[in-house]
């Protein structure tokens, strides 16, 4: 067996499925189901009775016993019978006659058998009585329970069976009074359906014999596993009804069974039934069998059961049950009086004459209170009772007015009589919510409550007031208990709460009867508590006034508050800084006078608009605030709000500078005691109110990822005391604080805090909080911090530490220690002996050497001098560890102590050794004088060539860090001089013009002008028409006349028409790439994008400087800047050759000086005496070299006298002329050429400065040229170059020099822009050794602002522009449909469409960007940068050795460095987050909102044109052989701009 379902939840009864299997074969199977009539009654305990007589189950209830049962009777008492029970019938039965109205059996829910008794048609259907004798007990054989029959048994008519379709068989002839008798033998018996299976012919009907009536008549129905209310009507062979005889088997001789065959009916059984088996939970013996049974009647069996023919004592039915209904009259009981309870009831008189007696139980608290109960019945039919629970006080500890008491009816202390599902009363008491008269007045009326006075007033019901007690019939006068608050302006409009007693029972009782110290106060109705509090809003005093609070109720009197209200006029005298960041975060203190008028909570402090939200702690003298972010920097006033009353502060106002911002932060180490000082350098840093370091430690495997930006806002996480350092916990990360020193605006000091320990493999991330700011030192150094274990030092006595150590003057102290210079340099460490330093000389990893004072000096602690044998201790500090180290005692004797004797003898000895050094020495010189000669010439010529690469290339980086610093001052002050982005897109878009193209006319009669814009409005409309501008492109693309600058061209021209439209552009330009990398593919795709060939290299070019314009602005721009100006620092600080182009200093061996020029610097005070100011123009100092050409110190006068003007407004250096002015009356013109230059046969030198004898200081001005110079106007110009004079030639074939005369053989010729190419390895040959030491210094000069560019370009730490994002995974993309997996070529599509395409392009060319003049010998070192950038970003490995080009030389350990991060760089953008098209829509929107201005796009439009027009008949055979083009008609709209345009004739 196995159990069908298994509940958590009690219940009632459990099925289980029974099999009975031979091997394999199922024989039989059912399905039983056990219930339990106790547990059904257990499943209701308030109404027991009936849900067992309303069970599924036919369970009979025994009213005495308190006792569910499937019993027919119970031991004594009467019994309520199951609902579905025949024993009763609803009329009396007739004892000798047939039931009237015999009962119908419910229909069954069992399939019967599929063999049937066959039935004749017309058959009739009769139904058979039994008349059972007075004294008979029928057989109670159900399955369910037990059964007994008041009535007669019919057989089911042909019309009620559900088993049969057909008219049931005829009875069988049985006489009154017969009886089927019921088996005894208890051992399996075959089902019924066993007994049908096979049908009965008419002659075995007949050859039933018919059996004598006995008492255990069997019932004619066999009830399966059915429903609750169902009893199946299954007739079974034996019983009445049936048509086979008796099981005859069972009444066969020695009663045997039959054979298998006889059982199944030779085969597998054909039924499925569920049979159902009860109990009770108890001990009681079986009262019939657990199945259907046939009891043959040879068998001498007897069950007899009492006598239930009684009708007083069974009833039927859930109605039958005694009940307790309701409660007679009101639920409501008072508290302490005592009341009795009255309940309505029926069929309580079943209890009369049973054992135990009534009480009434009420579930009060969890307790029961139990009192007696009195039961009255109405006489008979009437069944209803009244139960009378005597008087009892109640009462209970629940602060709450009413309490919900249940309620029911018990017997014999244990025995729970049925009750309705919620029987209960309702407790109440007066006195909760009632404190005082008006709200005990003001309680519901229902509960009777009145005001008892007394010696103790209180709120009861009447019956609880005793006698000698009065109940008031009118409450006393108002009490005021507390006014808050207690001051108010004295513009009023404080909300002031008075709380007491008896303050009215309703809110019209106050209404304008409150004063608060003497002035009216509005009562607020909504805000109204009766007699308790109200809230009203204070009237204007006009002056300073103070007096107590009163309310008065008519007819009751006044009452008056014990404490006054003051109004007060608070005033705002002064705040506390004045200033403060943006960013928000200053603690704002105002002085005043009465600042805490009114609640606390309605005080507001805003500084205009924004809130200042005050700080905790606040004085009536003095408020504390902290202010708000404010979008950008402003001058505010600062007003304190009470309530509706405002008060500004008259003098002065608090501003809003701009946010602080640090730009670099070191050293990068500390110790892990801490205490080491940290610089941080930036702007506006002395706005921050409370500077702060933290530190964090966090596991390395939870190291959050970079990118987070320099700076971002902070929300307080958790509040730092305000002692210099504090510490805590974050996410489960410990964090450390420490206080920092605003020292400038500059310049802030931090102190690292010590930590107590290191996780394994840790990570420490260093913030700066300044306010509401938070910088993170990741940002700001490319060296991450970290934390080194702390050091340790040895005694200056190690074997004996307590003696004092003996020092002998002139000598150095030694400490040996561990660690000592892992995060901690020598001018950090502080070495005191006593009150004296101890000047550290040296600070190795394992010793600590430092100078003592001469003298011996004092204790630091030297209070009692007196003391003779106090001796200094030498202490050392390291941040903040200090280690002590021992008493130190100076030797005492002097060199005077010595004898005169051993003086003397000492000095004749050492003169003596002294001569014969000296005799040895000139022997060895005179024999070695000439060796010694040529050691020293080479000596000289090593320590010089290793000297002058030393000093230089610190000396000229110190010049150049403080050239950079005043520049740095100077920007702060100018700013950059970037170009708009008008003029930033005309040089990137057409290089090499002087201006756009795009700036001249049309070139159009005026009468045609209308008709050809309408025709270019025409065409830009077709240019938006994808189709048509892919055709365009493809097509001009495939003419042989379409040459690599028509291709930029045209580029640059569909830029311009398309800019206003950059989603669309970006759009073609994924339609074109696609169509790129498929050529690319089946050729050889790592070429791709390498030259600019096609329309969309170029188009990709212009779209990478559109989207990244804002990111060379915002981040690359000052890195580039600071590069720029400092290569040109450094190039015209050596001599450069004016006619060559070569200088000194320089990155590339082409324009290396090969000479060794002798010059000085000259600083003069240079005028300019043009223009409206000419007079009254201050000097301007100017640093120039002495061999500087007059040109060349035009060119640097220019750049001083007009710094920070754009190159367009300066005036040509052609029609300047220089002056020198000495004196009154000395004026002489200089010039690079006049009578007195020098001329050497063919050659002419150049006049310098020193040619004419300028002394350093002389005053030189800029006058306008006496001739007149005529421009060429069909010069090649280039924005910002300049080119040297190379070719000048005089007539006379006199050619000029500068520094150096060019070699009489021809050189190679030499590019525009310096070539690394052509004749390097001859060249690199033919430089000395120290020629490469000047490229050497320049790159050693220049590596800081190098490597700054490189990592501002290739840093992920802040956002990479959305652009870059996009394309790359745009060519990751393509590379994945085309099946390109070599992450090679991926690589190099990358590096040819970013550095290559862009960045280079950027750093060769920064006069594309700022408002700069370039220069040749500045593009030359350019170019070797941007070549070594280039390396960087290539996978080819080049293997240098010494024939290699001079340049990558220079660069070859830095380019690993750089290509690792190109490579992380990559990396890191192929893991970011990719870019929706969404998004970049939404940046390419905003862009082309932004830069929307008029690049001229109707003349791109017309230039565009004449390429249609040039070839316009294979672009219009194109689009005719497009059948989408001409469904489109886009030939016919061309051929329309055609004839608007060009007035050209078509076939229109």
């Amino acid at each position: 067996m196995r159990p069908q379902c298994c509940q958590e939840e009690p219940v009632d009864h459990v099925s289980v499925s029974v099999e009975l299997r031979f091997g394999a074969v199922v024989i039989a199977k059912t399905s039983l189901s056990f219930y339990d009539c106790v547990a059904v009654a257990e499943l209701r305990p308030s109404a027991q009775c009936q849900a067992c007589v309303s069970s599924r189950w036919g369970c009979n209830w025994c009213v005495w016993q308190h006792l569910c049962t499937h019993k027919a009777s119970c031991d004594t008492g009467p019994m309520v019978a199951s609902h579905q029970s025949p024993l009763v019938s609803p009329a009396h039965p007739a004892r000798d006659g047939p039931s009237p109205s015999p009962p119908t059996a419910p229909k069954a829910l069992v399939t019967p058998a599929p063999n049937t008794l066959p039935v004749e048609p017309g058959a009739p259907s009769t139904a058979t009585t039994l008349d059972i004798s007075p004294g008979a007990s029928p057989s109670l054989l159900s399955p369910w329970g037990p059964w007994a029959g008041s009535g007669p048994i019919s057989s089911l008519s042909s019309t009620e069976s559900p088993l049969h379709e057909e008219p049931s068989p005829p009875n069988p002839p049985n006489g009154p009074g017969t009886t089927v008798p019921a088996p005894t033998d208890f051992r399996p018996t075959a089902t019924p359906e066993d007994l049908l299976a096979s049908p009965l012919s008419p002659s075995e009907v007949a050859a039933v014999p018919p059996a004598d009536p006995g008492p255990e008549a069997l019932p004619p129905t066999v009830p399966l596993d059915l429903p609750p209310a169902t009893v199946p009507a299954t007739t079974f062979p034996g019983a009445m009804g049936s048509v086979k005889p008796a099981l005859d088997w069972l009444t066969r001789e020695g009663s045997e069974l039959p054979e298998a065959d006889e059982w199944t009916g030779g085969d597998a059984p054909a039924f499925s039934t569920s049979t159902l088996l009860s109990g009770d939970g108890d001990s009681a013996e079986l009262e019939g069998p657990p199945a259907p049974l046939i009891l043959p009647s040879s068998l001498d069996y007897q069950y007899d059961t009492p006598g239930l023919w009684e009708l007083e004592e069974v009833t039927s039915g859930a109605s039958s049950c005694p009940c307790v209904e309701s409660v007679q009259g009101s639920t409501l009981m008072p508290v302490h009086v005592e009341r009795e309870i009255r309940l309505l009831g029926r069929n309580l008189h079943l209890f009369q004459d049973g054992p135990g007696e009534n009480e009434c139980v009420m579930e009060l608290e969890g307790l029961e209170v139990v009192v007696e109960a009195r039961v009255e019945c109405e006489p008979p039919p009437d069944t209803q009772c009244h139960v009378t629970c005597q008087q009892h006080q109640l009462s209970y500890e629940a602060l709450q007015p009413e309490l919900r008491v249940g309620l029911f009816l018990r017997r014999a202390g244990r025995l729970r009589v049925d009750s309705a599902e919620g029987l209960h009363v309702v407790l109440y008491d007066c006195s909760v919510g009632h404190g005082d008269c008006s709200r005990c007045q003001t309680a519901m009326p229902q509960y009777g409550c009145v005001w008892c006075e007394g010696e103790r007033p209180r709120c009861v019901t009447r019956e609880a007031c005793g006698e000698a007690e009065a109940v008031a019939t009118q409450c006393p006068a108002p009490l005021i208990h507390s006014v808050e608050p207690l001051t108010g302006p004295v513009d009023g409009g404080t909300r002031v709460t008075i709380r007491g007693s008896n303050l009215g029972q309703h809110v019209q009782d106050v209404l304008g009867m409150v004063t608060v110290a003497g002035v009216p106060c509005a009562v607020v109705a909504q805000e109204y508590e009766v007699s308790s509090s109200l809230v009203c809003i204070t009237g204007a005093s006009g002056e300073e006034v103070a007096g107590a609070a009163a309310v008065e109720v008519l007819g009751r009197g006044r009452g008056v508050s014990e404490h006054n209200f003051a109004y007060q006029d608070p005033k705002v005298h002064s705040i506390f800084p004045t200033r403060g960041p943006r960013a928000g975060g200053t603690h704002l203190t105002l002085n005043g006078s009465k600042l805490l008028t009114g609640r606390l909570e309605d005080i507001r402090v805003v500084v205009g608009d924004q809130p200042c939200h005050l700080l905790p702690g606040q004085q009536s003298e003095q408020l504390r605030c902290e202010t708000s972010p404010c979008p950008a920097p402003a001058t505010l006033p600062v007003a304190v709000w009470f309530g509706a009353t405002e008060r500004r502060l008259q003098r002065g106002q608090f501003k809003y500078t701009f946010d602080p911002n640090i730009t670099s932060a070191g050293p990068t180490k500390s110790f892990l005691s801490g205490g080491r000082e940290i610089s941080v350098r930036g702007q506006n840093l002395d706005v921050v109110q409370t500077p702060r370091i933290r530190v964090t430690v966090v596991s390395r495997m939870l190291q959050p990822s970079q990118g987070l930006g320099r700076r971002r806002r902070v929300v307080p996480e958790t509040a730092c005391s305000l002692g210099p350092s504090c510490s805590g916990q974050h996410a489960g990360h410990p964090w450390f604080e420490e206080l920092c020193h605003v020292n400038s605006s500059q310049l802030i000091t931090c102190r690292t805090p010590a930590l107590p320990g290191l996780p394994e493999d840790p990570w420490v991330r260093v913030e700066f909080i300044l306010d509401n700011l938070i910088f993170d030192f990741a940002t700001l150094n490319p060296t991450p911090f970290s934390y080194e274990a702390d050091p340790t030092l040895q005694p200056l006595n190690p074997e004996d530490p307590t003696m004092p150590f003996r020092h002998k003057p002139g000598s150095v102290f030694s400490v040996e220690g561990e660690n000592l210079d892992l995060a901690m340099s020598k001018e950090e460490v502080v070495a005191m002996i006593g009150d004296g330093p101890c000047v550290v000389k040296t600070l190795t990893r394992h010793h600590l050497y430092c100078e003592p004072p001469v003298e011996q000096p004092l204790p630091q602690h030297h209070a009692l001098r007196e003391a003779l044998d106090s001796l200094p201790e030498f202490t050392v500090q390291m941040g903040n560890l200090r280690f002590s180290l021992g008493h130190v005692q100076y030797d005492g004797e002097s060199p005077g102590a010595f004898p005169v004797a051993a003086q003397v003898g000492l000095g004749v000895g050492t003169s003596l050794l002294a001569l014969g050094v000296i005799i040895i020495v000139l022997m060895y010189r005179r024999k070695s004088k000439q060796a010694l000669r040529d050691y020293k010439k080479v000596q000289i010529q090593l320590e010089n060539l290793e000297s002058s690469v030393r000093d230089r290339c610190k000396k000229e980086f110190t010049d150049l860090m403080t050239e950079m610093t005043d520049l740095t001052s100077d920007l702060l002050g100018s700013g950059i001089p970037f170009l708009d982005y008008k003029v930033y897109a005309e040089r990137i878009f057409f290089p090499g013009h002087r201006e756009s193209p795009l700036h001249r006319d049309l070139g159009v009669p005026e009468s045609r002008r209308p008709t050809v814009e309408q025709g270019l409005g025409q065409l830009s409309n077709l240019l938006n028409s994808k189709l048509f501008l892919t055709k365009f492109i493809h097509t001009l693309e495939s003419q042989r006349t379409f040459s690599a600058r028509d291709r930029a061209y045209v580029a640059s021209l569909l830029t311009v028409a398309l800019h206003g439209k950059l989603e669309y552009f970006t759009d073609i330009l994924r339609t074109l790439l696609s169509d790129l990398v498929a050529q690319y593919v089946a050729k050889n795709p790592k070429l791709m994008l390498r030259r600019t060939e096609t329309v969309v290299e170029k188009l990709l070019t212009n779209w990478m400087s559109i989207c990244l314009y804002t990111f060379v602005r915002d981040s690359v721009g000052e890195p580039l800047y600071m590069l720029f100006r400092g290569i040109k620092h450094q190039v015209d600080k050596g001599p450069v050759d004016s006619v060559t182009g070569k200088a000194k200093y320089t990155l590339n061996d082409n324009r290396l000086l090969r000479e060794d020029v002798e010059y000085r610097p000259l600083t003069l005070n240079a005028l300019l005496a043009v223009g409206p100011e000419a007079g009254e123009a201050q000097g301007v100092p100017v640093k120039v070299l002495d061999c500087d050409t007059i040109s060349q110190a035009k060119e640097k006068m220019l750049d001083q006298l007009y710094k920070g003007v754009s190159l367009t407004q300066r005036p040509d250096p052609r029609t300047l002329d220089v002056e020198w002015r000495s004196g009154v009356a000395g004026h002489l013109i200089l010039s690079d050429e006049d009578v007195t230059s020098e001329v050497q046969g063919l050659w002419r030198r150049l006049n310098t400065l020193q040619h004419y004898k300028v002394p350093d200081g002389a005053t030189v001005a800029l006058v306008p040229c006496l001739t007149k110079h005529v421009l060429r106007e069909n010069q090649d110009y280039v924005p910002g170059e300049r080119t040297p004079m190379l070719e000048d030639v005089d007539e006379g074939g006199i050619r000029p020099w500068h520094l150096v005369k060019p070699s009489d053989e021809p050189e190679p010729p030499r590019p525009r822009r310096g070539s690394l190419r052509g004749g390097e390895r001859e060249r690199a040959k033919a430089i000395p050794e120290i020629y490469l030491t000047r490229l050497l210094s320049m790159k050693g000069t220049l590596q800081k602002f190098v490597d700054d560019l490189f990592q501002v370009i290739l840093s992920t730490s802040r956002p990479v522009p959305l652009a870059v994002k996009y394309f790359f995974d745009l060519l990751d993309e393509q590379a994945q449909q085309h099946g390109i997996s070599d992450q090679d070529t991926i690589h190099i599509w990358k590096t040819n469409s970013l550095p290559l395409r862009f960045w280079i392009n950027i750093i060769k060319n920064p006069q594309f960007v700022f408002d700069v003049q370039t220069s040749d010998n500045m593009d030359a070192v350019l170019l070797v940068i941007a070549q070594t950038f280039m390396d960087a970003c290539t996978l080819a490995d080049h293997k240098l050795g010494r024939d290699s080009p001079i340049n990558k030389l220079l660069y070859a350990r830095d380019i690993p460095r750089y290509k690792q991060m190109v490579e992380r760089y990559y990396a890191d953008i192929r893991q970011a987050v990719p870019a929706s098209d969404q998004e970049m829509n939404s940046v390419l929107a905003e862009l082309s909102w932004n830069y929307s201005g008029d690049l001229g796009a109707r003349v791109a439009l017309h230039e565009l044109y004449k390429y249609i027009n040039k070839y316009y008949d294979q672009i219009i055979t194109a689009l005719e052989e497009d059948g989408t083009a001409q469904k489109m008609q886009l030939g016919y709209r061309l051929q329309q701009i055609a004839a608007a345009v060009e007035n050209k004739v078509t076939d229109l």
